[in-house]
């Protein structure tokens, strides 16, 4: 079983049924992210040109041959952070940074023998965030960028094209101990092990049908 086989009304993660005060039981403390402010920009460009650094397998054969490209989200980062606050607004500002996104390109050599790289893409962003006010933990601000990658080529001197639909966001957050409902402990169910035993279905039936619609 889990968390979504064979569950249990009212003891495990999912929608509630009825009213969501039964079975509160305590007020408790989490540590967390909170989030004071986001926002989403998805954009395509075309025949944005990426110069290649290292090659793995090292020293590749010109010409090289486009085979696809992903985006290492994990490593996205954010550079060049300028935060201006509105006088008017005092917990509004500007928001401008560099958004560098690293991008894996496989490809093929002239000989065949199939590479990898990974190239950076850098992305400028200037938005209009809230941003609390000053305080002992002090707030960050993260960003986010995932890609798809339709279609590339190699266009040589160790430069690819490519063309891309981009989606970033950026994120105000503050790690703070926040004070939340709680139903108590989520237990934690056994695993459901993976079978193909034929019987396991038949032995699951009632024995008798039901006589609910």
């Amino acid at each position: 079983m889990s968390f979504y086989s064979g569950r249990k009304q009212g003891i495990c993660p999912g929608t509630i049924n009825g009213s969501p005060i039964n079975g509160l039981c305590e007020r408790v403390c989490i540590q967390t992210n909170k989030v004071f402010d986001a926002c989403m920009k998805q954009i395509t460009e075309s025949n944005m040109q990426l110069t290649a650094t290292t090659f793995n397998p090292a020293s590749p054969s010109d010409p090289l041959t486009f085979v696809s490209a992903k985006c290492v989200a994990e490593n996205v980062e954010l550079t060049n952070l300028v935060v201006d606050r509105f006088e008017d607004k005092p917990c509004f500002a500007r928001v401008t940074g560099d958004i560098q996104i690293p991008v894996e390109i496989s490809y093929t050599d002239s000989n065949g023998t199939p590479g990898t790289t990974t190239v950076t893409m850098t992305v400028s962003e200037d938005v209009v965030l809230y941003v609390p006010q000053p305080s002992i933990v002090p707030y960050k601000i993260e960003a986010f960028a995932n890609c798809v990658v339709p279609d590339g080529r190699y266009v040589g001197d160790n430069v690819f094209s490519i063309d891309c639909c981009l989606t970033i966001i950026l994120r105000v957050l503050v790690n703070v101990e926040l004070l939340v409902p709680s139903y108590g402990y989520c237990p934690i169910p056994p695993c459901q092990e993976y079978t193909q035993d034929v019987c396991s279905g038949f032995f699951e039936l009632p024995l008798y049908p039901s006589t609910t619609n």
